[in-house]
């Protein structure tokens, strides 16, 4: 499955915001190449020739090749962050909050492998600029988890000793299944979310959700 039909849909979504027609299938063409190959190893000829295009229309849409894993990285962590944000910020308790922000961060993850891989693992192939951006970005996303973890601590919902630490480990549990998560493995993306949302909740000292009073 290529990146176009991963995107299309669910929490994953197409590039409908990158126009016109022949930058979005640049960039497109960036995110598969990029996930092949790694950033360093593609070159803006590889890229064209994925899109159906000359290495001379590339640069009409995109001065360089940083430019195209900048504008991929943004968009990711955006939408990252709006899943995170949406989630954290629902209302109900901190164990609902925070199982609804891992099951759906990972199953972006897990729809839009190919996509996440690009935007979590070639953070650091950006100039110092653009990886400030990114970066600060990254920071809201961890504030997102931290918060909820937090509010749950705070309510008595969760057993934590380290909550800083218990966040990086959150956030890298999920980043992680766009590493290995197999589109012909044997679960789909929301089984994956649901087991890992289990498992956090686990890692918090969460336990199960009190019974409902009659």
């Amino acid at each position: 499955m290529g990146t176009e039909e991963e995107t299309a849909g669910g929490e994953a979504q197409a590039w409908g915001e990158v126009t016109p027609d022949a930058a979005r299938r640049l960039l497109i063409a960036a995110v598969e190449a990029f996930a092949e190959r790694g950033y360093h190893a593609t070159t803006t000829r590889d890229i064209a020739g994925r899109a159906g295009m000359s290495p001379a229309a590339l640069y009409i849409h995109y001065k360089t090749k940083e430019e195209l894993l900048h504008r991929i990285s943004r968009i990711g962590h955006t939408k990252a962050l709006e899943i995170l944000r949406t989630a954290s910020r629902r209302e109900g308790s901190a164990r609902e909050r925070l199982a609804d922000a891992v099951s759906s961060f990972v199953r972006w993850h897990a729809g839009g492998r190919t996509t996440a891989r690009v935007v979590q693992y070639e953070l650091d192939s950006l100039g110092p600029d653009a990886r400030a951006e990114i970066l600060a970005l990254r920071r809201q996303c961890d504030d997102e988890v931290h918060g909820v973890i937090v509010d749950g601590v705070a309510s008595g919902e969760f057993d934590v000793l380290d909550v800083k630490g218990t966040t990086l480990a959150v956030l890298s549990l999920c980043i992680d299944v766009a590493r290995w998560f197999n589109v012909d493995g044997p679960w789909t993306p929301d089984e994956v979310g649901a087991l890992y949302a289990d498992l956090v909740l686990r890692m918090v000292g969460a336990g199960e959700p009190a019974p409902a009073q009659k």
